[in-house]
């Protein structure tokens, strides 16, 4: 069954907003990309232009996108409004109130963000059941999973609506049925980076052998097994024999890892400064993003030739 299309506004024409305004439009929805920034929405035709030839669609698409710097202009008539703004509380809150003074009584307010709990970005709200957590992954054009984060007061209706409508645009959308920091995604990624992080400052091995492990060991696999996809593969007692041996040996640190802390007090910043928990020249930067680049674009690609196949 064809999705109807309806109308939906964007709050952010940044990484996030461009791309996720790119995904709805292509798949037929009327777009409107609001940003207080002049810079923003003038380089804004350009960089969805990239986006089309860099997936290699009709550019038609973005005929479907409009760019706004007057809120009332942009969200009235909105059936969703995604927010994609900084990952600050304190300005999402704000767009929070802004949006409830334009929109419809019935409209779908949704909040990116990649790790702050959606009760506390609803938490002055006057209509809190509307509200809901759309966590794209960076970048959504690329990246197709959005966790939909039901927050206490989010009503299972506007849950299934914004599951439906991001589902219809290609997305695997799945439901986070409670409310945490992090979510679902983010909490597992970073339990994996504290034990990596606590490897290396233990002396274990360097951070490069900690990537080469992880790229070229069960990494290979994280994209067609998930981790409890794997427990049941090889058996939940095998499971529980190795967690009896693990479990007590792993990291428990529960702040910010001190060796963390360390490096950044010392300058050592990641990419941005030439060195991180590894030391980068420009060229090896440039060339890391490039070969992320080029396998998620063929990843993306690949998804669309099945999908248009089936």
């Amino acid at each position: 069954m064809t999705q109807a299309h309806v109308n939906i506004t964007i709050i952010g024409a940044g990484l996030m907003g461009h791309g996720i305004a790119h995904v709805l439009a292509a798949a037929g929805h009327q777009v409107k990309v609001f940003d207080r920034s002049a810079e923003a929405l003038a380089s804004l035709p350009e960089r969805l232009a990239k986006l089309c030839d860099l997936l290699e669609v009709n550019q038609a698409i973005n005929d479907r996108i409009t760019a706004h710097n007057n809120l009332v202009e942009a969200a009235t008539g909105a059936d969703f409004v995604i927010e994609a703004a900084a990952e600050n509380l304190e300005i999402k809150q704000f767009i929070v109130a802004e949006l409830e003074a334009v929109i419809d009584p019935t409209s779908i307010i949704t909040s990116n963000t990649s790790a702050l709990p959606i009760t506390r970005i609803a938490a002055n709200a006057r209509n809190p059941g509307r509200i809901v957590g759309t966590h794209f992954w960076n970048p959504p054009h690329l990246v197709k999973l959005v966790e939909v984060v039901q927050a206490e007061k989010t009503s299972l209706q506007t849950v299934n609506k914004t599951i439906a409508l991001l589902s219809g645009a290609g997305h695997r959308a799945v439901h986070v049925r409670k409310d945490i920091p992090g979510f679902i995604g983010n909490r597992l990624q970073h339990a994996l980076k504290r034990e990596a992080i606590a490897l290396v400052a233990s002396g274990i091995c360097d951070a490069e052998t900690v990537d080469d492990v992880v790229k070229h060991g069960f990494g290979k696999r994280l994209a067609v097994l998930g981790p409890l996809e794997q427990s049941d593969l090889v058996s939940l007692p095998l499971t529980k024999a190795i967690h009896e041996t693990l479990m007590p040996d792993l990291d428990r640190t529960n702040t910010v890892h001190p060796y963390l802390e360390q490096r950044i007090a010392e300058g050592h910043l990641g990419m941005i400064s030439g060195e991180g928990f590894r030391k980068w020249t420009q060229e090896e930067a440039d060339a890391l993003r490039e070969r992320l680049n080029n396998f998620l674009v063929a990843q993306a690609k690949a998804e669309a030739n099945t999908d248009e196949q089936d």
